[in-house]
């Protein structure tokens, strides 16, 4: 299973709003309820870098976001909240505890 890593950092000032764009990327994932697709989103200490973590237990591997109204309201003005543009890494799991695989079927 592969996982994608992104990692950026916001405006100071956009961080609230950055917040809330996710939040609602959040509530669109809960009400859809996609069953094999996990995602995780940090705030760094810093207050402005964020990093998202999100990997697919779907035969296809693909993630749902791209098909989210939330998601595409998130993105459509990123260049504009950030100082430094996302990154985005693929990686793969060398070892875990607890950490995805085992979360699957948790509720």
């Amino acid at each position: 299973m592969e996982q994608v890593i992104v990692r950026y950092k916001v405006k100071p000032e956009r961080v609230e709003e950055n917040e809330e764009l996710v939040r609602a990327v959040y509530a669109e994932l809960d009400e859809k309820g996609p069953r094999t697709f996990h995602y995780a989103t940090f705030k760094l200490a810093d207050g402005v870098s964020f990093v998202h973590v999100s990997t697919s237990d779907a035969a296809d591997g693909q993630s749902p976001l791209p098909q989210l109204a939330a998601f595409k309201r998130f993105q459509a003005n990123i260049d504009e909240r950030c100082d430094e543009r996302p990154v985005v890494s693929s990686a793969v799991e060398v070892g875990s505890y607890r950490w995805l695989s085992d979360l699957v079927g948790v509720q």
